[in-house]
């Protein structure tokens, strides 16, 4: 059991496993959630805990029985409702790192760089500590790394219950930084609008790329909107060729035009390519970037193309075979070749001798539910798209029909309805007040 006095830091909570009574893992903690109050430390009153199926859910600090390092025990009731931020609720990892507070005593300012909670005789968890490192004179208040870090008492600093103008996001991704890219969406949806941008606004622009694509329409549109157009331009640039074209058609035809201008000319041709077809048709799906090879390379060849880490488990499933020019639209398309084909022939074989022409390509004007059921009958992860000509102009992988036959709303969807097995008991909703 935690006695009274424990302390705990956030920033290392994070991550932690939680554990029911009987030593089954429930889940990992994502977040702290705590109320900000006029009088008095902000009170802890909840951990933000993924539970399998990637839900977020609720757990009471009160119904928390022991905080060690590298574990929390519940009491094993967990109410399975998905996580709701609510207005007077902040969450400590995501919104308190790296905000700037000024000292009550006017010696300066400075950055949190972690938070403390502590069991009160009460039963409450409070905020007591607060790990700040102060901002040199001279330097940015939001450079990293400089100035002195030290543990002071909640009540030597105020601006704790407010954002600044300019709040960094380093410390929040430190917590996040093994997350695989629809994990990390699912981060940045549960935050605020402004807190949102911040962080998407402090990834690299590959990383910013593969978060986007994983995002709801809405929140990859207000992202995209809230960076500089050079940078959006950027970011677009390292998306895949479909995903942006998707994205752009969000916008409003000026800015998107505008953007366009500003990608480097090659990037920028499949795009406005995607984006002449319509969106429920082969070519609407489609990517460009599918593995093209003529038939004289060598299944070795063909192998390490493959393994490139771009690419998705659909797309390389397969490589394509055609004519030069091998850039899309290419010279006449021949066939595809499976990657199991090639793991069980010789590496110095031509990929030419093992073409499957059976699997006739797609036109590109086909309607959506002739590429479902063309993926459908041969058991294919992606299918090849033609002109009338039989030039390859790229492929349609079946997470890209997926993605257009769920609902609208489906990344933003609970997983429930029913609970996931071997999940807890839903309780009823608790006062977080």
């Amino acid at each position: 059991m935690s006695s009274v006095g424990t302390r705990v830091f956030v920033a290392r909570l994070a991550g932690t496993t939680v554990f029911d009574p009987l030593g089954d893992q429930v889940g990992r903690v994502r977040d702290v959630v705590v109320l900000i109050r006029p009088k008095g430390a902000p009170r802890a009153v909840g951990l933000v805990v993924e539970v399998p199926g990637k839900r977020r859910v609720f757990l009471p600090l009160t119904r928390v029985t022991s905080v060690d390092a590298g574990q929390v025990i519940s009491t094993g009731l967990v109410n399975m409702r998905r996580f709701e931020q609510r207005a007077f609720e902040t969450m400590a990892v995501g919104e308190l790192l790296d905000r700037a507070v000024e000292f009550v005593d006017g010696s300066g300012t400075a950055t949190v760089e972690d938070v403390a909670i502590e069991l009160q005789r009460t039963g409450d968890w409070l905020v007591t500590k607060l790990f700040v490192r102060r901002h040199t004179p001279g330097h940015r208040s939001l450079l990293r790394r400089r100035g002195e870090t030290t543990l002071v008492d909640v009540g030597e600093v105020t601006g704790l219950s407010r954002a600044s103008a300019a709040q960094g996001a380093e410390l929040l991704l430190a917590q996040y930084e093994d997350l695989k890219p629809a994990d990390l969406a699912d981060v940045l949806h549960d935050l605020g609008s402004t807190r949102r941008l911040e962080v998407a606004s402090a990834l690299d622009n590959d990383r910013l790329a593969d978060v986007l694509e994983e995002l709801p329409e809405d929140d990859q549109v207000a992202i995209l909107q809230g960076l500089a157009l050079g940078r959006a331009a950027d970011v677009l640039e390292a998306m895949e060729p479909d995903d942006a074209a998707d994205l752009l058609g969000e916008l409003p035809d000026e800015q998107a035009a505008e953007l366009l201008e500003l990608m480097e000319p090659d990037e920028a041709k499949d795009v406005r390519r995607l984006l002449a077809y319509e969106d429920n048709t082969a070519g609407g799906l489609m990517t460009t970037e599918p593995v093209i090879l003529g038939p004289e390379t060598s299944i070795a060849a063909a192998l390490a193309h493959v393994r490139r880490q771009d690419l998705t488990p659909a797309l390389a499933s397969m490589v394509f075979v055609a004519r030069p020019p091998l850039e899309t639209p290419t010279g006449r398309f021949i066939g595809v070749v499976h990657l199991q084909r090639m793991l069980r022939e010789p590496p110095h074989d031509s990929i030419g001798s093992y073409v499957d022409t059976d699997i006739e390509p797609i036109l590109v004007d086909a309607p959506l539910m002739n590429v479902t059921r063309r993926l459908a009958t041969y058991n294919l992860l992606a299918l090849p798209v033609v002109d009338p000509e039989r030039r390859l102009l790229g492929a349609v992988s079946v997470d890209d029909v997926l993605d257009h036959l769920l609902p609208e709303d489906w990344r933003e969807a609970d997983d429930d309805g029913d609970e996931a097995d071997g999940a807890l008991p839903a309780l009823p909703e608790v006062d977080r007040g």
